[in-house]
């Protein structure tokens, strides 16, 4: 008895211990044993992204046009959305180019931040919407954007001294503690019966 390991033991030690660096590849048709060559290292896919990063995208000035996809992202509204605005409110033209490709004037931009204030803070539905837009024109709904955005600069600024002069006064009595925490027992009970409605 031979203590000499056999050619097939001597082959699987081989190839198992290099087996990330070779692959099967074909079996011979008479011995069906496997025929093996060595693997080229993995090929990116083709979807995969190239390994030089992309230059990111220069700003533009404050009156150059915006294709849709950069006032989408504007906006946080989908594409379409703004598609779809467009067939609802006839006061939004963007600047259409061969292909269809549609770019956005500053002041379409603007009408497009009041209509989706309007709808989406303000609650307003679209034939509410047209409704304003037939009433007051397209400059007088942005007028009246820009006075609105104005009052509540104010008015936040105004709320920002209340929490400063309310962090720097005295702490409050328990009396005063108690009628607060009623009134707030009491709001949230309003509140409840407004919601069950």
């Amino acid at each position: 008895m031979s203590t000499k390991p056999s050619a097939d033991a001597n082959h699987k030690k081989i190839t198992g211990s290099i087996a990330g660096m070779v692959r099967p590849v074909n079996k011979t048709p008479l011995t069906g044993r496997v025929i093996e060559e060595k693997s080229s290292p993995p090929r990116p896919l083709a979807s995969s992204p190239a390994p030089q990063q992309a230059a990111a995208p220069a700003k533009k000035a404050p009156g150059a046009f915006k294709t849709i996809s950069e006032v989408a992202d504007a906006l946080d509204v989908q594409q379409h959305v703004l598609r779809f605005w467009e067939t609802k409110f006839s006061q939004i033209r963007p600047l259409k180019r061969g292909g269809g490709r549609r770019y956005y004037r500053p002041e379409d931009l603007e009408l497009l931040r009041r209509i989706h204030h309007l709808l989406y803070t303000e609650g307003y539905t679209i034939k509410g919407v047209q409704k304003l837009l037939k009433e007051k024109g397209r400059a007088g709904l942005l007028q009246e954007g820009a006075a609105a955005q104005a009052h509540n600069g104010n008015e936040q600024s105004g709320a920002q001294k209340v929490q400063a002069s309310v962090r720097g006064s005295v702490a409050m009595n328990t009396a005063q503690r108690s009628l607060l925490q009623t009134v707030l027992v009491e709001l949230k009970e309003i509140r409840g019966l407004i919601k069950a409605d």
